[in-house]
């Protein structure tokens, strides 16, 4: 640190933040430079963006928008990739932030938060559903995009009296987008997604508009928020309408709105519940809420309402599966195709894997189809012998059960399920 600065920031900060920025990789910003070339004059780089953090002179460069599909082909959602000096300038801001504000936060806000996983939210969901009847599934629209700069920076305000904190945050909120095309657009409401301090004050404004709201006008309500989406628990349908109209007149007078035809009451429909609805299933952070067979610890069947891998993330799965045309490996040994698939298939399962895996397995099941369509590429005496093929690798299963993660899981070629949890 140096006295002689308006603002003490200090340099391990900044190294902290690098370090950060360099385990999250990411794509380069509007400048083009990648972390490999940051890295090239690491420390003359640090110190500089130290040196304008700690004099005020810091201004953020444009964010580069970059558009992706949102899920069910419903249009595209932008993402804003800061360069990587602003994104280590994002971080700096945000460990000096995150201290202050974390305790505050709602033990129901699970998003970005350590300690809290989606998983989490999942699987406080699936409990309340249990035992409450009914759903409210919140959608607010382009949340990021709407979010007012005026009610953010009085949020932040409340919890830092860092006068750099508050000046590069509005700086941030302000810098503008940069299309594909080279032209800047001007912003006067939002925080580019992606960025990254945007998770922290995402949390800190719903914080406010919907957490601390909710738990004063209606305490005996459970939710289950991740970042922008968020489940809402109530016990009738008329407690559920009073309480969606509620949120609609809260969020609208924060300057948001509830997306109308992805807002939804849903009936929690299972064995004890023989009612109907319009709306009995919803989804949340990857999982589908419906109806569901279950076998109680008796092996007695029932149907329970659980979440299990929601239909677009299986498809994108097995899209995922499919590009790697790993039957086209001929080049390639069984053990070259685990150590290049394996990272992404465990990751897959620990997540997807974790409630209701076995409708998860019918996804994993299309690694085997291609292992066998490998082995009849790549052995002679294998081509045109599908089931010849597929008993070459179930003994090669036999011998290495672990050397595929969907194998350790049980899903090997001479039979495949994955035990219920």
């Amino acid at each position: 640190m140096s006295s002689s600065k308006p603002f003490a920031i200090s340099k391990r900060a900044v190294w902290e933040a690098y370090l950060r920025v360099k385990a999250n990789q990411g794509a380069a910003g509007v400048d083009g430079e990648s972390i490999v070339e940051f890295e090239r004059d690491l420390k003359g780089n640090l110190y500089k963006l130290w040196n304008r953090l700690s004099s005020g002179s810091y201004m953020p460069p444009p964010v580069r928008a970059v558009e992706i599909p949102k899920r069910g082909g419903s249009g595209v959602r932008t993402l804003g990739v800061p360069t990587v000096q602003d994104r280590i300038a994002q971080t700096v801001a945000t460990l000096y932030l995150e201290p202050g504000v974390e305790p505050h936060f709602h033990p129901d806000s699970y998003g970005y938060r350590p300690g809290r996983s989606a998983l989490d939210a999942v699987g406080a969901c699936r409990g309340r559903c249990w035992r409450s009847d009914w759903v409210i599934d919140l959608d607010i629209r382009s949340f990021f995009s709407s979010v007012d700069h005026e009610l953010m920076l009085k949020a932040v305000q409340r919890h830092t009296g860092l006068r750099w904190v508050l000046l590069y945050v509005e700086r941030w909120l302000k810098a503008p987008l940069q299309r594909e095309d080279g032209t800047l657009e001007q912003r006067d409401r939002g925080t580019p997604e992606g960025s990254a301090i945007s998770p922290l004050l995402a949390n800190l404004f719903l914080h406010y508009a919907f957490d601390v709201w909710i738990a004063r006008e209606f305490p005996g309500v459970q939710f289950e928020r991740y970042c922008d989406d968020a489940v809402v628990h109530c016990v009738s349908e008329r407690q559920a309408r009073v309480v969606l109209d509620a949120i609609a007149e809260r969020l609208a007078y924060c300057r948001l709105e509830l997306h109308a035809g992805k807002t939804h009451i849903v009936y929690c429909k299972d064995s004890n519940r023989h009612g109907s609805h319009e709306h009995e299933q919803f989804g949340f952070l990857g999982y589908t809420f419906r109806p569901r067979l279950a076998r109680s610890k008796v092996g007695d069947l029932f149907v329970s309402f659980s979440p299990a891998v929601s239909d677009e993330a299986a498809k994108a799965v097995r899209r995922t599966i499919k590009r790697w045309r790993l039957h086209r490996w001929s080049e390639a040994t069984l053990t070259d195709l685990a150590g290049s698939i394996n990272g992404i298939v465990q990751g897959w399962a620990n997540y997807y894997g974790r409630f209701y895996p076995s409708e998860f397995a019918r996804s994993l099941r299309l690694i085997n189809d291609y292992l066998v369509r490998w082995a009849m590429w790549k052995y002679k005496r294998l081509r045109r012998h599908p089931a010849r093929a597929a008993r070459f690798l179930a003994s090669v299963a036999r011998r290495e059960p672990d050397l595929f993660a969907h194998w350790r899981l049980g899903l090997r070629p001479d039979g495949w399920a994955m035990g219920a949890r």
